[in-house]
């Protein structure tokens, strides 16, 4: 399996990131995308990542801290993602349920990693959240000017931007949230997603699956999130992490080449 979307540089891996990573490899997990939150946090971000030879990371700026990063351009991003070892723009998007950041600079910012993502060919890795029509609007116009590679991550958003997305190449990434017994709307509409255009992810230390909710969460636990794909698309839990695991490589496709 490749988790796709864990925050490792924070305090909550602090003491046992070590131990932590050698569970997840224990249980099956061969890559590991480490996600950068903030512009300022790659350097660590990156540092994690060059430490171990399965994991790779991502550059960029999420929602709730875009108005602390206005000064953040595409350039900056390109640069960084000249390393082998980045192989992903973002966190990048909209969240207009906390409004952490005033839209204004959320779009900038979005604009910018798009721009990014568009001049290197990377993925991008969008967290869209209360925003649905704005973002498959900007995804639309963006993908006119330029080919983009979205990734909606961690998806919770509803079928109008599922669909949408689907119509423009987008993959989708799913976490525990599937698994939760609260989570139906989520399921119903990640029935109608393809299994080709869907891939795991922890969002670790976030996000605990069943049956361990309430626990800090972490990569061992994406074998969770496959068995609770698999009981949606009824299918077996092993088909799901060879499909998943092939899906993510197709993706990040500078993982695949390194």
């Amino acid at each position: 399996m490749f988790d796709t979307h864990v925050n490792l540089h924070g305090e909550a891996f602090a003491e046992d990131l070590e131990e932590v990573l050698a569970r997840a490899r224990g249980g099956g997990v061969r890559r590991f995308l480490a996600i950068c939150d903030r512009f300022d946090n790659f350097p660590s971000v990156y540092a994690i990542a060059s430490a171990n030879a399965d994991m790779w990371c991502s550059v960029g700026t999420h929602p709730h801290h875009a108005k602390d990063f206005t000064h953040v351009t595409a350039q900056m991003m390109i640069e960084a993602a000249r390393d082998p070892k980045v192989v992903a723009i973002g966190e990048t998007g909209l969240d207009f349920h906390y409004g952490y950041s005033p839209e204004k600079e959320q779009v900038s910012s979005l604009l910018e990693h798009i721009s990014a993502a568009r001049d290197t060919g990377l993925p991008l890795i969008l967290h869209t959240r209360e925003a649905d029509d704005l973002m498959a609007d900007i995804l639309e116009a963006e993908m006119a000017k330029g080919a983009i590679r979205p990734l909606l991550h961690c998806y919770t958003g509803g079928e109008g931007l599922a669909q949408r997305a689907l119509k423009l190449g987008a993959y989708f990434s799913v976490s525990g949230i599937l698994s939760f017994k609260s989570a139906k709307d989520v399921r119903a509409v990640m029935g109608d997603v393809p299994i080709e255009r869907i891939i795991l992810e922890t969002d670790c230390p976030y996000l605990a699956p069943v049956p361990m909710r309430g626990r800090r969460n972490e990569p061992s636990y994406l074998v969770h999130v496959a068995e609770a794909l698999a009981a949606l698309k009824g299918m077996p839990v092993d088909e799901v992490k060879e499909i998943t695991e092939a899906n993510a490589l197709t993706l990040f496709d500078k993982v695949g080449a390194a």
